[in-house]
């Protein structure tokens, strides 16, 4: 038998909706990379992290977008040029109309969460709080 626990919306925190950070790359990266990766995983976004694992932001598929007509850029340029910083991130427990507000703050359909040492846990999509 499945425990459900009993969570009002105004009391849902982040934890209760996040998806698993499971795609992360490097600040790194390529864009033409990036994009690679985006199209053959099916994916609208990419968290990026340092060298140390941290999260330092995101990529979305609009973001690099512009950089499809300039192949010899692409190559070039990294994400660490163009991630979106959006900290402060949210952690497991922030509540969710806090990240609704941040999100759109920030004019984004994705947010990371990271845990207390930065490392990103998962991420909240807008699908994910109109749920």
């Amino acid at each position: 038998m499945a425990l459900t626990l009993d969570v009002s919306p105004d009391r849902r925190r982040a934890a209760d909706v996040m998806v698993p950070a499971d795609l992360q790359v490097s600040d790194h990266t390529a864009v033409d990379k990036a994009l690679d990766i985006l199209h053959s995983a099916h994916v609208d976004h990419l968290l990026v992290r340092a060298d140390d694992g941290h999260c330092v932001g995101l990529v979305t598929r609009d973001d690099l977008s512009g950089y499809v007509s300039e192949p010899w850029y692409s190559q070039r340029a990294r994400l660490r040029d163009l991630a979106r910083p959006l900290e402060p991130f949210a952690h497991p427990d922030t509540p969710l109309d806090a990240v609704a507000r941040a999100m759109r703050e920030h004019d984004v359909r994705v947010w990371p969460v990271v845990d207390a040492d930065g490392f990103a846990v998962g991420v909240i999509t807008a699908e994910q709080l109109s749920g």
